[in-house]
């Protein structure tokens, strides 16, 4: 993985977790349908959206945060799965984009 590729995961997954914290009570209470066995969450957004996995990490209470997205679709979904196995839709949207912006210099007001 390239050092800019790094960049772009891990603003992915900073923006996950942010979307993770101010949802986590919501997240509770997600109807049945926005939440399922992980297994048959990650086949419907492969199979319904073309959408893979970008980036992955560690959030709060060991909740594992993933994004998802289709080059050819454009479209991304961002997932959280908790220890008990059940992986729930947090946010998703279109017009996905891979970035590789540097990280500003340092001692800079960026």
């Amino acid at each position: 993985m390239t050092p800019k590729s790094k960049i772009l995961h891990l603003t992915a997954l900073t923006l996950a977790t942010a979307l993770y914290l101010a949802a986590a009570t919501d997240v509770l209470a997600q109807s049945v349908r926005n939440c399922g066995p992980r297994d048959n969450v990650v086949e419907r957004l492969a199979n319904g959206y073309g959408e893979t996995r970008q980036s992955i990490g560690l959030g709060a209470n060991n909740a594992v945060i993933e994004v998802y997205a289709s080059d050819d679709t454009g479209t991304w979904t961002i997932t959280i799965t908790s220890t008990n196995g059940v992986t729930c839709l947090i946010a998703s949207g279109k017009s996905f984009e891979t970035l590789a912006e540097a990280l500003p210099a340092k001692g800079s007001d960026a």
